[in-house]
């Protein structure tokens, strides 16, 4: 399957927006209920790295970063988010994304990437376990799903061995 990855332009929401809507119809991408409008997802995402993969001039699944804090001595960590579009999956356009997105990371000076995932969503933790995320911690029952279940959410997170602190 031939995909490019490219920088993500405003023009792209609508393509993102469902992208992100088919995660939230998972019951295992986040615990999001309905998708933000642009202006609310814009101000809470950083600018750099946003990343949309495209197939045949289709968008067909996005990557961004959001700041962990607004303290200034963990700028170099962003949350990552990855979605790939439901007609999509298994098709390793999210390890394509996730390796751009290191990459892109890397290059505006993030030394952690962070990801906090459903327990139950395996496909998930695989993906950031195979591009050198490691599990570094475990929040039981955190919240509750849209089904009113609670669920757990693993913390993983990627020290980048090119920029910020040695390892």
């Amino acid at each position: 399957m031939d995909i490019v990855i490219r920088a993500m332009e405003a023009e792209d929401w609508s393509a993102v927006a469902k992208i992100y809507q088919d995660g939230i119809n998972t019951e295992i991408a986040t615990f999001q209920t309905e998708v933000p409008s642009y202006e609310d997802w814009d101000k809470s995402h950083i600018k750099a790295c946003r990343l949309v993969a495209e197939h045949n001039g289709e968008v067909v699944g996005w990557t961004a970063l959001s700041p962990i804090s607004s303290r200034c001595v963990y700028a170099g960590v962003a949350e990552v988010s990855v979605y790939i579009g439901a007609d999509h999956r298994r098709k390793q356009i999210g390890e394509k994304l996730l390796h751009t997105l290191i990459s892109e990371a890397e290059k505006e000076g993030y030394w952690t990437l962070q990801s906090g995932i459903l327990e139950i969503n395996k496909a998930s933790v695989a993906l950031h376990n195979k591009l050198g995320f490691r599990l570094v911690g475990y929040r039981e029952r955190i919240a509750k799903d849209s089904n009113g279940v609670w669920q757990n959410t693993v913390l993983m997170e990627r020290r980048s061995t090119v920029v910020g602190i040695e390892n």
